[in-house]
């Protein structure tokens, strides 16, 4: 199954105020199962900005991932399904947060002499970051996936902005709106900067 093609339907369904059909999905092909937690933080514009530029694409795997904020709002909807925990208790949490949502990673780890700048930062999920650690990819037997991905992907993020249009009340859930704000700066950051090509 691709997950990110999955969650698109899913999101095409809430779209159309199907909600019950997108609840008999999730709980036929993406189920809630408990983990355990781990967690990561970085600077949300800073973040939007890498995922932007890796089309919202895993560079170690080549797999679609999904605008955190659209995630949020899954869960928003169908919380006894996609479950969010504030700390990123993995019990508590879908997979989803850890298969489909980006982070930034460090591709020459900080710890191995990396630098912490936007040349380094590479898009991937929280499970392949947390994989990943601080090892080399030579180390771990992993290749870099073309940035430059031929599919047209951006992670739902236009789908995100018009339900949060449709919908002004997710923005009373702090995550969806600082992830809203984070990426319409992160847009017009790399607005601008087109502009001066």
């Amino acid at each position: 199954m691709d997950k990110g093609l999955f969650v698109k339907d899913i999101c095409n369904l809430l779209l159309e105020d199907r909600k019950d059909d997108c609840i008999k999905l999730l709980n036929s092909n993406y189920p809630f199962k408990k983990k355990e937690s781990q967690g990561r933080n970085y600077s949300k514009i800073q973040m939007c900005q890498v995922f932007l530029k890796d089309n919202f694409i895993d560079r170690y795997s080549g797999e679609k991932l999904i605008f955190p904020g659209m995630i949020k709002i899954l869960s928003l909807e169908f919380p006894e399904i996609i479950k969010y925990h504030k700390n990123w208790k993995m019990s508590e949490t879908h997979m989803i947060y850890w298969e489909l949502m980006p982070t930034v990673d460090h591709l020459i780890p900080v710890a191995r002499g990396g630098k912490d700048e936007m040349s380094n930062w590479i898009t991937t999920s929280m499970i392949r970051n947390s994989a990943k650690s601080n090892w080399i990819l030579d180390e771990l037997g992993w290749e870099l996936s073309d940035e430059n991905n031929s599919e047209e992907w951006n992670g739902l993020y236009n789908e995100f902005l018009y339900l949060v249009e449709k919908n002004p009340d997710y923005e009373k859930d702090n995550y969806v709106k600082d992830w809203k704000n984070a990426l319409i700066k992160a847009l017009a950051h790399s607005h601008i900067n087109s502009l001066k090509k």
